[in-house]
C-alpha cells in the first residue's frame, strides 16, 4: 500500500492515518508538536500552515516525506 500525504488534510488526520508522521514532523523542526496538540491545533493545522508559522521550507519538508517513502498530493 502506498503512503500518501495530502497537504490539504490536517495534521490530526495525517497522524491518525500514519502515526509515524508525528516523529517525522518532530525531526523536521516541529519540535513542540505533541499528542495533546494534535487533539486541538492539529485538527485545523495543515503541514503548509505549520511550515509557514515555523518559517520552515515546505519544499524540504515534502522532499523528506518523499525520501521516507511517501507520495505527496497538493
Amino acid at each position: 500500500m502506498e503512503k500518501t500525504i495530502d497537504l490539504k488534510k490536517n495534521i490530526y488526520e495525517l497522524c491518525s492515518q500514519y502515526p509515524e508522521v508525528l516523529d517525522i514532523m518532530k525531526d523536521l523542526g516541529f519540535a513542540d508538536i505533541s499528542p495533546a496538540m494534535l487533539s486541538t491545533m492539529g485538527r485545523f493545522m495543515t503541514i503548509p500552515k505549520g511550515a509557514a508559522m515555523k518559517k520552515l521550507d515546505l519544499d524540504k519538508i515534502k522532499d523528506e516525506f518523499v525520501k521516507r517513502g511517501y507520495s505527496m498530493i497538493e
